[in-house]
């Protein structure tokens, strides 16, 4: 899977990595806060250290964006798009699927 998965990001010449660190970082952010804001089973000062220091880090809006704006200047603009509707609908839907996780495991 990770060699088709490599093949594929050099054929098409799509950000596959960043858009997967983000759907991951929000997938994990919205674990955490689950846990933080419904479960009560972390501090609110460890809350904000691991979703604004680590996870903040970890996920790679900055990169999400130098990405599509180099996919527009080669002419790719459906690339683009898919880039930037990837990132927006996945990231949303991780966040929603780590929360609701959370909330399975700890109901």
């Amino acid at each position: 899977m990770s060699g088709y998965a490599q093949q594929l990001s050099k054929s098409i010449q799509f950000p596959f990595g960043t858009l997967a660190v983000n759907v991951l970082g929000c997938a994990a952010i919205g674990f955490l806060a689950e846990l933080a804001d419904h479960r009560g089973a972390i501090s609110g000062e460890t809350r904000t250290f691991l979703i604004v220091g680590i996870l903040g880090g970890f996920t790679t809006f900055s990169a999400f964006g130098n990405e599509t704006m180099n996919l527009l200047r080669d002419g790719e603009l459906l690339l683009a798009c898919g880039n930037i509707v990837g990132h927006t609908v996945l990231g949303l839907a991780a966040v929603w699927l780590g929360y609701s996780t959370a909330y399975l495991i700890w109901k």
